[in-house]
């Protein structure tokens, strides 16, 4: 029995911080977590989906700035015309004609600039989805990685139990317990077998949203290895609350994506007032043709050559007044945009500041259940000591085994909360996440 104590203890005091290949399944993949977070950047598909959403606002912006040049149209029309009145001819007609508009009230540069503003938000669009992406692999990561470790104690747990079981039965076949003492062993160890079936169950669920925020095909298997022993000690070191809320301030895409929003209703205001004002435009165009047959073609296409150039202004008078409520729009959108901002100022603030308070007392709590489940391991390893000496019944040694238990899930808990909620911080203040 002391044997099986010893090993007991040295299954909770080692390998706690490797993650061992689960069964002997081949491994696809085995990666850190910032080698998720870099496959989840090269292969997530809403991620790509951001991105090609930049592409589509970056070509908008140059087809935008396009419209300053000239357009360019050819036409070519050959007819064969028959009657009875008139003999059968073939007539045709070729030209070229381009046009540019050389004034519309600043609405092509205004567009320009809400196409060019429009193309740098989407790219801060694309950041704030990544730091959502990352916070969620955080959370599966450690969800993982907390399940591991969990079930190393449970197999440790396990394996007492099952020695507690075996001790149990050679005292009631002693006569020195009770049958009903014997089967609430039996019943223990049935049911903390089944913990370890659940934590399996709960640890394989992680791994499977891990692989879809991977976007990974479901049936490839994945281990996730576990980070290096100083990576909680490095998490320990909490930066100042006002160093980090500036910080946050400072980088989280969503005020600037706000700040944008501001921007883009200002030209759009502009945009909007440019019905008011006249468009300038010039055109040229140059034709030739011929008529009745293809008889002295070059002779024809020479003479009736023909160009043409001139300007066009056209000023609006009356638009049932469309242009009036445009701009009354894009003024109430502006003051909208304006109002959004500040909220979103004040929402973020609040939340890095709860996120702050979160990250003191998930480390607080962290400390505490460390302590407390040390000092319930000593208890159930005394009691387990008392009962195979015949001092404490089943029901004794359980109650303690039940409250260690209880004591070592808030433990796992909180650490990884912490982890969790000391990573999301970094997120928050734009830092390079790793462990």
């Amino acid at each position: 029995m002391k044997r099986l104590l010893f090993l007991f203890i040295a299954v909770l005091s080692g390998t706690l911080l490797t993650v061992k290949a689960q069964d002997s399944i081949p491994v696809d993949y085995r990666l850190t977590l910032e080698q998720c977070l870099d496959f989840a950047f090269g292969n997530n598909y809403q991620r790509q989906v951001m991105k090609l959403t930049e592409n589509l606002n970056e070509e908008s912006y140059k087809q935008s700035k396009a419209e300053r040049l000239p357009n360019l149209n050819a036409s070519l029309n050959e007819s064969f015309n028959n009657s009875k009145a008139n003999s059968s001819s073939w007539n045709g007609n070729y030209g070229l004609n381009s046009g540019i508009t050389l004034y519309k009230g600043g609405a092509i540069s205004n567009t320009i600039e809400q196409n060019k503003l429009l193309t740098e938000q989407s790219v801060y669009q694309t950041q704030k989805y990544d730091n959502d992406l990352i916070i969620q692999i955080l959370q599966s990561f450690l969800t993982v990685l907390g399940n591991e470790e969990l079930l190393k104690y449970q197999e440790a747990v396990v394996k007492a139990s099952e020695a507690q079981l075996e001790q149990g039965k050679a005292q009631f076949d002693a006569g020195q317990i009770l049958e009903s003492d014997y089967f609430l062993l039996e019943a223990q160890y049935a049911t903390d077998k089944n913990n370890i079936t659940d934590t399996k169950i709960a640890r394989d669920n992680s791994l499977l949203t891990l692989k879809s925020l991977l976007s990974m095909n479901p049936l490839e298997t994945l281990e996730i290895v576990y980070p290096s022993t100083d990576a909680l000690e490095n998490m320990a070191i909490i930066p100042n609350k006002n160093y980090v809320v500036e910080e946050a301030m400072n980088n989280l895409p969503e005020l600037k994506i706000s700040r944008y929003d501001i921007d883009i209703a200002e030209v759009g205001i502009k945009l909007s007032k440019a019905g008011y004002l006249p468009t300038l435009s010039l055109g040229a165009s140059i034709g030739t043709g011929h008529n009745n047959d293809f008889s002295d073609f070059g002779s024809q296409l020479s003479n009736g050559l023909n160009e043409q150039i001139g300007l066009t202004l056209s000023i609006p008078i009356y638009d049932n007044s469309r242009t009036k409520a445009k701009v009354a729009q894009s003024k109430i959108q502006l003051q909208q945009a304006e109002l959004q901002k500040k909220q979103t100022d004040l929402d973020i603030m609040q939340t890095v500041i709860q996120e702050y308070q979160n990250v003191i007392s998930s480390y607080n709590k962290y400390q505490t259940t460390d302590v407390r489940q040390n000092a319930y391991l000593k208890t159930y390893q005394a009691y387990t000591a008392q009962f195979n000496a015949g001092a404490i019944t089943a029901v004794d040694l359980l109650q303690q085994q039940n409250n260690y238990i209880s004591a070592l899930n808030d433990f796992i808990q909180s650490k990884y909360s912490f982890m969790l909620n000391r990573k999301i911080l970094d997120v928050y203040m734009g830092k390079e996440i790793k462990m």
